[in-house]
């Protein structure tokens, strides 16, 4: 376990001891008549301390859906050939669900609907700018309207499309 999840963990112990001393603190506190005893003797219990004891564990991470929640809705909206500077753009304009959808599996099957749309998209280099855009581009720029993928641009392999920010070969003009 890494000092900074030890650290982190004894800080959330130490908030919550510290936010049930106060309670047991004020529940103690009374006008000194022997009735006002009974109540803080139901306030002032162990629950405290054990209601926060599941944030000790690692915080939860949002689970991966098991269902497509967008199963039978398109994640491409469409598809646009241009000409560009450099030459041949595919303007890609993924659908809200493609923009919204975290689902195992969804990425490659918004690349399948590209290629229904545009046969000639099928090359290797487009299909790693597309999933660059798709795992990048959605979350850096999740309003951007299409995202362009050139076939002109080399194939340099997923990561390296990556570290050139989607553009291998150069930015996008």
């Amino acid at each position: 376990m890494s000092r900074l999840v030890r650290s982190e963990r004894t800080a959330r112990m130490a908030a919550a001891l510290g936010g049930a001393l106060i309670l047991a603190g004020v529940a103690g506190c009374g006008t000194g008549d022997e009735n006002a005893a009974a109540p803080s003797t139901t306030v002032t219990t162990t629950t405290a301390p054990t209601a926060t004891a599941p944030t000790e564990s690692a915080t939860p991470v949002a689970a991966q859906p098991t269902v497509d929640p967008y199963a039978g809705v398109p994640l491409i909206e469409g598809v646009e050939w241009t000409d560009g500077v450099d030459g041949a753009r595919l303007m890609v304009y993924p659908s809200q669900a493609g923009r919204r959808t975290t689902y195992p599996g969804s990425d490659e099957r918004a690349w399948q609907e590209v290629l229904v749309l545009s046969p000639r998209a099928s090359t290797p280099g487009m299909r790693d700018q597309f999933i660059c855009h798709w795992d990048w581009a959605r979350l850096a720029q999740p309003n951007k309207p299409s995202w362009n993928l050139e076939p002109w641009r080399p194939d340099v392999g997923y990561a390296a499309t990556v570290q050139a920010a989607c553009n291998p070969g150069g930015p996008e003009r």
